[in-house]
């Protein structure tokens, strides 16, 4: 059974920094597209970064560029999120997901992807 497993969210002052992890079981995931999402309440899912199965290209939103950073270690199956000078509008429940590779969409759509984890809560007081 896939399992996605989000962690390192929590309770953060604005300016700090987070490091979120998802850690895959039951499945490899090295030749896949990953991808981090994020929801605030009341709003949509929205795109954070992804991140090619080789690490060699990455995506981020306009609005975390040059303040996140995305990474994966295929040996280990996990994919990261390194969260710098962060802003009370970061605050939301992260999700990491697959992107399933025979949908031919981009990977800031999040309809592109497949498995997704229960998601962490990253909370950044002003």
């Amino acid at each position: 059974q896939v399992q996605l497993v989000e962690s390192g969210g929590g309770l953060v002052q604005a300016g700090g920094s987070l490091r979120l992890s998802c850690a895959a079981s039951g499945r490899t995931f090295s030749r896949y597209t990953m991808g981090w999402f994020r929801q605030a309440p009341g709003k949509e899912r929205e795109f954070v970064a992804a991140i090619s199965w080789s690490g060699g290209t990455t995506y981020y939103a306009d609005s975390v560029k040059g303040r996140f950073t995305i990474s994966r270690d295929n040996a280990k199956n996990t994919l990261y999120l390194q969260m710098n000078s962060l802003k009370p509008e970061d605050t939301a429940v992260y999700r990491c997901a697959v992107k399933d590779p025979t949908r031919p969409l981009v990977p800031q759509d999040r309809r592109g992807y497949d498995y997704w984890g229960q998601g962490t809560q990253v909370t950044v007081s002003s």
